[in-house]
């Protein structure tokens, strides 16, 4: 089926080169450690440094680091975490785990972000955490949400899986509030062999809890007791992990842990492409610029684009049409001329599983209208070639034409009407 498409979408969100594949043979001659070495090390400090976080901590895919994220909150039953619609199901698929109630935020029809406008009247005296995307790569509007939460205690989230090469104001996601996750898998804007995920927070227990947790240790509460060294067996400096075992007392356990290591290999490729992000991210630029322009020729459809003091990254490029029959015959032409359309993404609080739990229809009308009526996703990464993009951007004007009813003036930027 795919090979039909003239331009795919993103089965792969990165480009891999020699930089990439010199490090890996560099590694696999080195005869050093293949799992938590010198490389993830070397990339959680580059990583850490690149956001302006305390901490980044790798971990083996982004869905694990929001698992891990929302684990560190020790949340309980009656609690209330605040959400978005407007995301793939990984960002709060953990909550269903938990006895904890959730409300989903409604967005901002500009920006496809939770609306801080939305989020105000859902926080309560229970509210204990919110949890935002920044969609498609354009950061939310992370000075407004803070302004509600802090003055609370609530702890944010921000779910930075679109957004690695984005600039909020100067700063960059992963440092705009308590605890950040992002996502390294082949679609996304850097990756590390196909999955791969980071944590970063600015708490130095926070970071422990992580370290413990990814490591196959117990997220626990511990206290020394100070073992008589007569108590201590004679081949106590040949045994592993002897000093937690013999100087440690368990007070309680939060959570068992696992082994989330990232191995050697996907984070010496991670830090090649870090190096490499901002020549990723300018290619996905260029494409999101060249199809802007398209778009803004025809009435009736807009670009999902960065507020003033943003940057975007392109994970996602979005537009909206404002006509629901002409964005369902848009979908049609646009595959007709070959090019592979991913609508992202269903609007989470209308899945079998949150339906479930209750929530439904109404709930979050913008997303809910949005999703239905104007929502269109186009492939924006820098696999794509110059002539894969010349094909996109016609494809588009040409389908724009077909059905609007217009064509689109290219000198003047405006649309005449045929």
């Amino acid at each position: 089926m795919q090979q039909r498409y003239v331009v795919p979408g993103g089965r792969r969100g990165s480009v891999i080169g020699d930089r990439e594949l010199d490090v890996l043979g560099q590694l696999v001659s080195s005869g050093a450690p293949l799992s938590a070495g010198g490389w993830r090390e070397a990339f959680e400090r580059a990583f850490a440094d690149h956001v302006g976080a305390r901490h980044a901590l790798s971990v083996t895919s982004g869905t694990v680091a929001l698992d891990i994220a929302i684990r560190l909150l020790d949340l309980a039953p009656g609690d209330e975490v605040v959400v978005t619609p407007q995301t793939f199901q990984a960002s709060i698929q953990p909550l269903l785990d938990l006895g904890v109630t959730v409300r989903f935020c409604d967005i901002d029809p500009l920006t496809l972000n939770m609306d801080p406008a939305a989020l105000e009247p859902l926080i309560t005296d229970r509210t204990r955490a919110v949890i935002l995307v920044h969609y498609g790569g354009c950061p939310a509007d992370m000075d407004a949400i803070m302004k509600l939460t802090r003055p609370r205690a609530i702890t944010v989230i921000e779910d930075s899986a679109h957004a690695l090469g984005a600039t909020y104001h100067g700063r960059r996601p992963g440092s705009l509030a308590d605890i950040a996750t992002f996502s390294f898998h082949s679609t996304k804007n850097i990756t590390t062999l196909g999955e791969g995920g980071m944590i970063t927070l600015d708490r130095d227990d926070w970071a422990e809890r992580v370290s413990r947790y990814r490591n196959n240790a117990v997220d626990g509460v511990y206290v020394h007791h100070g073992t008589d060294a007569a108590e201590l067996p004679a081949a106590l400096p040949w045994m592993m992990f002897s000093a937690e075992i013999y100087d440690r007392a368990c007070a309680g356990i939060r959570n068992a842990g696992t082994n989330a290591t990232m191995s050697e290999a996907a984070a010496a490729v991670g830090l090649a492409q870090l190096d490499r992000l901002d020549e990723l991210v300018a290619r996905r630029r260029m494409i999101a610029r060249r199809l802007d322009e398209a778009v803004a020729a025809f009435p009736g459809v807009r670009p999902v684009s960065a507020p003033e003091g943003i940057d975007h990254a392109y994970h996602l490029y979005t537009f909206l049409v404002h006509d629901r029959d002409v964005r369902d015959a848009l979908l049609r032409e646009l595959d007709e001329r070959g090019v592979e359309v991913q609508l992202r993404y269903f609007p989470l609080h209308l899945t079998p599983e949150w339906r479930f739990r209750g929530h439904g229809p109404g709930e979050c009308p913008v997303a809910e209208r949005l999703w239905f009526e104007q929502h269109m996703n186009l492939p924006c990464h820098p696999g794509l070639l110059d002539s894969q993009v010349d094909h996109l951007v016609d494809a588009l004007t040409a389908g724009l034409t077909a059905v609007t009813g217009t064509a689109a003036n290219l000198r003047g930027g405006t649309a005449a009407a045929v």
